[in-house]
């Protein structure tokens, strides 16, 4: 997917991308540039969590005794 830079600097951002980051008219967005060089586009508010198991943290709905916990992992059943 590609896109045409104008003589302002500005560019059009796909559709499927405005679709996926849930992207309307008024949103704001940050660019960066990863190790890598690839620009990597935000929706300002939305950044993903440098940690990948910080999004799972505290989400648990049920509360495991560690005994009883140890006792379900280390099961033979």
């Amino acid at each position: 997917m590609s896109t045409t830079l104008t003589s302002k600097g500005q560019v059009t951002i796909p559709k499927q991308i405005r679709d996926a980051l849930h992207l309307a008219p008024g949103c704001e967005v940050d660019f960066a540039v990863n190790r890598d060089g690839d620009v990597v586009i935000h929706k300002v508010g939305e950044r993903p969590s440098p940690d990948r198991f910080e999004a799972a943290r505290g989400k648990a709905d049920i509360k495991w005794r560690t005994d009883d916990l140890m006792s379900l992992l280390r099961s033979e059943d």
